[in-house]
């Protein structure tokens, strides 16, 4: 089954990613050297939020393939009748 054009998940991975980088540079260029700890909570939300968008891609691959499963399943049952 091909893959869509447009992909939502890789567009928000990407988006996120981006805002995050963004972000980090501001911080940096309004608060200087206080910036450390605010940098390391974006990076944080980046990682969380990359780990969240990748659990959610495995699941709705892992379901694809059980819904095709099926459906191989279904059509070897109606053949051998």
């Amino acid at each position: 089954m091909p893959s869509p054009a447009f992909d939502k998940l890789r567009a928000l991975a990407i988006g996120s990613q981006a805002i995050g980088l963004i972000l980090i540079m501001t911080l940096e260029t309004v608060m200087g050297n206080a910036a450390r700890s605010w940098q390391g909570v974006v990076l944080a939300a980046m990682l969380v939020t990359a780990l969240t968008i990748a659990l959610v891609r495995l699941y709705r691959r892992k379901r694809l393939q059980k819904q095709l499963a099926e459906r191989r399943r279904y059509l070897e049952e109606g053949d051998e009748r």
